[in-house]
């Protein structure tokens, strides 16, 4: 790991400048999951890689669960935000005496993890849900050509940014496709970041 980095990764691993360097996209990185669901028929969500707690903000209304291996993350969420919060391995994760929830939120977390890890991760997403229920995925999306997205998804400091059709095929090994929406974070016209939005239906 190169020095710049390294530098990087400890900024962002900082709760406050986390949310600093998001707060210019968060907003339009949830939009897809806005506009496809009513929010307010939520009953219990599970926001799994949660960082400092602020999606939990979309999710007032209801009973909200975040998961996060940063315990400065963690610290800081419980201090602003309501809901439970808790530290862990997502990939030991186990929840049981939580019961299961109707949405399960993935934002911006599995192209931080590796093949093996995100297979790990969905199939207890999976085990989590409710019959009636769905998860959501948002994630970071590696373009086939070169281009400004491109650069900017190598240069993220997750190693795993996938082409979009790699995230369907794993995606869609857990569970049955409901909706995969390719869309992009822009600025003054540039595409900065290709994303995709998934939500599906546990298999049986």
């Amino acid at each position: 790991m190169g020095t710049w980095t390294r530098f990087k990764t400890a900024l962002l691993e900082s709760p406050v400048f986390y949310r600093l360097w998001q707060r210019p996209w968060a907003n339009a990185k949830l939009e897809p999951l806005r506009r496809h669901n009513d929010l307010v028929a939520i009953r219990r969500v599970l926001d799994l890689g949660c960082g400092p707690g602020t999606n939990s903000l979309v999710f007032e209304h209801c009973d909200y669960v975040g998961v996060d291996i940063n315990p400065r993350y963690i610290e800081q969420a419980r201090q602003r935000f309501h809901g439970e919060f808790i530290v862990a391995d997502l990939r030991d994760l186990t929840l049981e005496s939580s019961g299961r929830f109707d949405f399960i939120l993935l934002n911006s977390l599995l192209h931080h993890i590796d093949d093996a890890g995100v297979r790990t991760i969905l199939s207890k997403a999976r085990e989590l849900l409710t019959d009636d229920g769905a998860i959501h995925i948002l994630d970071l999306v590696l373009p086939d050509k070169a281009s400004v997205a491109r650069s900017i998804a190598r240069a993220d400091r997750g190693d795993y940014p996938r082409p979009a059709a790699e995230w369907r095929r794993i995606f869609s090994e857990e569970f049955m496709e409901v909706l995969f929406e390719p869309y992009s974070l822009r600025s003054a016209g540039v595409t900065l970041w290709q994303m995709v939005y998934f939500q599906g239906k546990a298999r049986g």
